[in-house]
């Protein structure tokens, strides 16, 4: 049995870089996570697009409706007033996930206080699970993957883990990772055997 074939919208929102003022790292971090933790045929279909709440909602809705059964986004979900992508998120949304959210906030207070102050949220749009991630790259790998000790071992789970059984959930491919970068955890119903 074969992988399914996935594809995954990647927003990066920056007013800065997407005038080309600086270089965007948010994109090529979420490829290159996602390209070693999930075992899947990838299709990238990538926006860098500016702080604008009805291009942010709109860019989300074209992606969903080009048939991403995933969305990540990068930037924008801290307090200042041009950090609008949770708000053009739960514009686009069937419903809201605060799980990931709360998770991403742990991960990310065990290193600095201000993790407080970032409204990363999750939502689901029709069968697409659309996920707000923060903007550097490092702390994009951080909860996404969780933190582990120096022997490897998890001690604080990353959001991915869930994220290929909300899919499924959802009604999207069947999304298989590398346990070795991100374990996705499925109840014993719900798993397949391996593809070859």
């Amino acid at each position: 049995m074969a992988h399914e074939a996935a594809r995954i919208g990647l927003v990066s929102i920056s007013d800065r870089a997407s005038a080309g003022i600086y270089e965007d790292k948010g994109l090529p971090a979420l490829r290159d996570w996602l390209g070693r933790a999930l075992r899947n045929p990838l299709t990238f279909d990538e926006r860098l697009i500016p702080d604008e709440q009805a291009g942010i909602s709109a860019t989300l809705i074209a992606l969903v409706d080009a048939g991403c059964n995933l969305v990540l986004t990068t930037g924008g979900t801290g307090p200042a007033p041009r950090d609008v992508t949770p708000e053009a998120t739960l514009a686009v949304a069937d419903k809201e996930l605060p799980g990931f959210g709360e998770q991403m906030r742990q991960i990310s207070l065990r290193f600095v206080p201000t993790a407080i102050l970032s409204r990363q949220v999750a939502v689901v749009r029709g069968s697409c699970l659309i996920v707000n991630l923060p903007g550097q790259p490092k702390a994009i790998q951080e909860t996404l993957e969780g933190l582990k000790d120096a022997q490897g071992a998890q001690l604080v789970p990353g959001i991915f883990a869930a994220v290929p059984y909300c899919i499924d959930l959802i009604g999207g491919p069947y999304l298989e990772t590398d346990d070795a970068v991100c374990a996705a955890f499925r109840p014993k119903s719900a798993r397949r055997p391996t593809a070859a």
